[in-house]
């Protein structure tokens, strides 16, 4: 875990004076079509090289690739995959330098693609990336945290993810992180977007971000509903399960439209579009008087008082609540669609699934929009440090659970946290005990499934919550996690970032203590030295744990 300081990264643990990370900004123009399933695309990445580095190569991210015949995800779970695509192809690109484009064969291994350049980029400049791609998207069957699937009134639900040519991150630790998607999850580097989707006229779109175009792609009743529900508290319908078949819910027939989203600030998009949507909103209310909007997209089987009619509701109590105790949420809407790939999550927009209902609606809900926080505003490399996104966002979905309409879903105990319903001190001790555990810092695609929920998730989460209730006390916590929240907002912060350097900042300065490092029954630090700081985190703990 140990990593150099100095002006870039401070000992601290937080951003250095001279802290610097590149941006790419992306315009991307792309067609669905849901009879062939597929995705056809162009996209303009405007790259800014922040580094005091010249870069003679880039590289992109091409995830796709995943679902190829022989790929390096498929062979890490010992054998094909449940079925194939061609992956995403590359069909040109060139990339701007001097005011020309020049076009770059790239050198495709796996899901990365390294752009060889004609002319270095210097430190400070910038370069447009100009591609056009396609790709067939995976059926639900095999797509994993993307897909599609056919409702039960006969729609094809799309949960477009992983969709365009993503920028691989150039940070001052590694220069380029270009380790291969295995089907974890994502390190990115933060822009602007701008994405133009053409699909069919009866499809309704829900996307990252704002949409641009509404009087071009929603009727004026979908309009004046949605006017209304920014202004309000409680549910408000825009498309009724019932009017899901009525042409009159579309303000062109036949053909296609074309929905203009943009999001600031972000580090990825998605999206997800059906014929087959009921659709509904309501405001959310942030901190300093703003408001966002949260909206829940889902199929005619999915609606009920009880099922998807709440979801809005918790999605909206759970933004509210992590912006009051946390970190203010950022952008214009917070989107949950009921269809494949459930229990995905992208910035402002998750996926859950068509069935869930009840207290596990409302857990999967919270946690996923949850993932806002860590890792979409604090842009954790997921790729290697998965507990720090899972361990961080179901430690603070413990207490959404407490919160939300005086507990009615409290405690939060399922796959994720105290599985089998009880203590949760209790249920962690096998995991303690057993030898053949990983440790939490274990990289991601090294935590077997076995372990991925006892480690990743409840391991980790837990040991914040005995950090916070047990040894530090909330008065001394929150305000540091609220600090290291702010700071590394919209950065890339790493382990090392929020653990304390000395035993004199334990508890009382700008970071975080976590030390469930190995074992728990281990009194020394990450460097095997002794550290007073641990000690105490390790009476503690077994206090805790005795309670």
């Amino acid at each position: 875990m140990g990593q150099p300081t100095g002006r870039v990264r401070s000992a601290t643990g937080l951003p250095g004076p001279d802290y610097w990370q590149n941006r790419a900004d992306y315009q991307i123009r792309a067609t669905l079509d849901p009879t062939a399933k597929t995705i056809t695309g162009n996209v303009d990445i405007h790259y800014a090289n922040g580094s005091p580095d010249v870069l003679d190569v880039l590289w992109l991210q091409l995830d796709q690739n995943l679902y190829r015949t022989g790929s390096r995800g498929a062979n890490s779970r010992g054998g094909a995959m449940a079925g194939n695509t061609g992956g995403m192809t590359l069909d040109t690109v060139s990339v701007e330098s001097g005011g020309r484009f020049s076009t770059v064969t790239p050198l495709i291994s796996d899901t990365r693609a390294q752009l060889r350049l004609a002319a270095p980029l210097a430190a400070g400049a910038k370069a447009v990336i100009r591609i056009q791609y396609h790709y067939t998207v995976p059926s639900e069957s095999f797509g994993g945290r993307t897909g599609w699937l056919t409702s039960k009134n006969g729609g094809d639900i799309f949960s477009i993810a992983q969709w365009y040519p993503r920028m691989a991150v150039y940070d001052d630790l590694r220069g380029w992180d270009t380790a291969p998607y295995l089907a974890q999850e994502f390190y990115l580097e933060y822009g602007d977007f701008d994405y133009w989707l053409t699909l069919p006229s009866d499809m309704l779109v829900a996307g990252s971000g704002e949409l641009q175009n509404p009087a071009e792609v929603l009727t004026p009743t979908q309009i004046a509903r949605l006017a209304m529900a920014r202004t309000s508290d409680a549910t408000v319908i825009i498309r009724a399960p019932r009017e899901i078949a009525n042409p009159a819910t579309r303000p062109k027939q036949g053909g296609t439209l074309t929905w203009h989203y943009r999001m600031e600030n972000t580090r990825d998009v998605a999206f997800s579009a059906s014929r087959a949507f009921a659709w509904d909103a309501a405001r959310i209310n942030l901190p300093g008087g703003k408001s966002s909007l949260a909206m829940s997209f889902y199929p005619a089987e999915s609606q009920g008082k009880d099922r998807w009619g709440r979801s809005t509701e918790y999605l909206k109590d759970s933004v509210e609540r992590f912006s009051a105790k946390w970190f203010a949420y950022p952008w214009p809407a917070a989107v949950n669609v009921a269809g494949p790939a459930s229990g995905m999550e992208y910035p402002g927009i998750v996926f859950d699934g068509i069935d869930d209902k009840g207290k596990e609606l409302f857990w999967i809900t919270a946690h996923e929009i949850g993932h806002s926080w860590f890792p979409m505003i604090v842009g954790f490399d997921e790729r290697r440090h998965a507990w720090m996104d899972e361990g961080f966002n179901t430690f603070i979905d413990t207490y959404q659970s407490d919160a939300f309409n005086r507990g009615e879903y409290a405690p939060k105990r399922d796959s994720e946290y105290a599985p089998g319903g009880g203590n949760p001190v209790d249920e962690i001790l096998p995991v303690l005990a057993d030898p053949d555990a990983p440790a939490i810092l274990s990289r991601s695609d090294t935590v077997i499934e076995k372990w991925r929920h006892p480690v990743t998730y409840f391991k980790s989460a837990l040991g914040l919550v005995l950090l916070r209730e047990q040894i530090l006390g909330p008065d001394r916590f929150d305000p540091a996690f609220r600090k290291f929240v702010a700071a590394w907002a919209f950065k890339h912060p790493k382990p090392a970032e929020f653990f304390p350097r000395d035993g004199e900042r334990c508890g009382r300065g700008p970071v975080v203590v976590v030390a469930w490092l190995v074992r728990v029954q281990l009194a020394d630090g990450p460097s095997g030295g002794g550290d007073s700081c641990f000690e105490g985190w390790h009476a503690a703990g077994h206090r805790g744990i005795a309670r």
